[in-house]
């Protein structure tokens, strides 16, 4: 039987207040586990970890606690996002990131598939006739046919595509280089014709990472550039998006709507004036977030363990100068 001396050193980081994620007997069954929840208790458990699972993608302790990481080879993200661990001594190390691509994809794309269908089919005002125990018959838009930009044309926004095209939307793509052809989307752009792009779109689809490049890539500018018909839908980061921007384009009648799952500021405020929006469908940072999520979370960074024990290639590599998976 091995003893827990011969086991390497997994350092798992949660928000604070956070229960254990599921399944982490596994994990335990193969390394020593410690848990920390912030700053302090992270420079304690840091001491010889090899490898270090990040469950809080929002925190800053990693940073602070950095000069503690003395035996670190790898870091997991729990996450598709890795934007808050992207702090430069991490960037310039010889240290691995990968993250959780995958796991969300297809959840991500139902929510995206179904955010479209409720503006098409005017779901929501059929909510509200429906409280109001109001009948009133309306003719609504048909799916087939319109034209999606998902912009972020990686995993996820592969997911987005494939889902969306098989109810007959024409599903485009940006990234970093055009796609001469692609089996998913009709088509892929280049970033730089994004602003042309977003003219053509009936509904325009964020899933793109956070980095300084996308960081509010959708101000005033992009949203005047959108058809007045057009409605937005934000699954990818909330900072993409300058929330002022997006409240003022839809006051003056820029664009249609609004589905937002993430904002710049979570939770997003109270007397926030999306909130009263018949026109914004807003949910609370869960469009992946699948019943069983976190312990497909787990069973995945064991996978990746198991490789990286046996001196294995790793799954899920983030490029640490672009922030993200490229594969």
């Amino acid at each position: 039987m091995t003893s827990q001396a011969d086991k390497p050193i997994v350092t798992v980081l949660t928000a604070p207040g956070e229960k254990e994620p599921p399944g982490m007997d596994a994990v335990r069954e193969r390394a020593e586990v410690r848990f920390a929840s912030d700053e302090a208790s992270l420079r304690e458990s840091l001491p010889g970890a090899g490898v270090m699972m990040v469950t809080d993608f929002r925190t800053e302790a990693l940073e602070a606690a950095w000069p503690a990481a003395d035996s670190l080879e790898w870091i997991h993200a729990t996450s598709a996002g890795v934007d808050a661990l992207m702090f430069q001594a991490l960037i310039d190390s010889d240290v691995t990131v990968t993250n959780a691509q995958g796991i969300f994809d297809r959840s991500i794309a139902e929510y995206v598939l179904c955010t479209i269908l409720m503006y098409c089919k005017d779901f929501p005002n059929s909510i509200r006739l429906q409280q109001a125990h109001q009948w009133q018959h309306r003719e609504t838009e048909r799916v087939q046919g319109q034209r999606v930009l998902v912009v972020g044309a990686g995993s996820i926004g592969r997911q987005i595509a494939r889902l969306c095209s098989g109810v007959g939307l024409k599903v485009h793509g940006t990234a970093r280089s055009a796609r001469d052809s692609d089996p998913d989307f009709e088509a892929v752009h280049g970033n730089d014709d994004l602003m042309e792009q977003l003219g053509q779109a009936d509904f325009v689809v964020v899933a793109a990472p956070l980095t300084p490049q996308t960081e509010g890539l959708f101000d005033r500018k992009a949203f005047q550039a959108m058809k007045s018909t057009a409605r937005f839908i934000n699954i990818g980061r909330g900072p993409i998006v300058r929330t002022d921007d997006l409240v003022a384009a839809l006051e003056a009648g820029e664009i249609a709507g609004a589905g937002l799952d993430v904002f710049e500021e979570e939770p997003l405020p109270e007397k926030h004036p999306l909130w009263d929006r018949e026109d914004v469908l807003i949910t609370a940072h869960m469009a992946g977030d699948f019943i069983g999520w976190k312990g497909a979370l787990t069973d995945q960074f064991v996978d990746n363990f198991d490789r990286w024990k046996a001196g294995e290639s790793l799954f899920n590599i983030v490029d640490k100068k672009l922030g993200y998976a490229a594969k």
